[in-house]
């Protein structure tokens, strides 16, 4: 069964020479995409739903003066690097 699988990719593999990047020349926009993502979602998320500090605490919410230009920073890279996957 193992080997069945090997033979059908060994010319998937052999057509390719191995000169290919790990998600081909797009790696980089994918990365901003992740990362600009992550930092909008997380910095709205910590504004939407303030953690609490000890156990029962009150809401301590995220600082606005820091969490929203984050978040637009988060915005601009995703944004940018949606654009720039899309036009190819």
């Amino acid at each position: 069964m193992v080997k069945d699988y090997f033979a059908g990719a060994a010319p998937v593999l052999a057509a390719d020479g191995g000169s290919t990047m790990f998600l081909g020349d797009d790696l980089i926009p994918y990365l901003v995409l992740a990362v600009g993502g992550a930092l909008l979602v997380g910095n709205l998320a910590a504004m939407v739903r303030p953690r609490r500090v000890g156990g029962e605490g009150a809401p301590v919410r995220a600082p606005a003066r820091r969490a929203l230009p984050l978040a637009l920073v988060g915005l601009v890279a995703a944004t940018w690097a949606l654009a720039t996957l899309l036009a190819g």
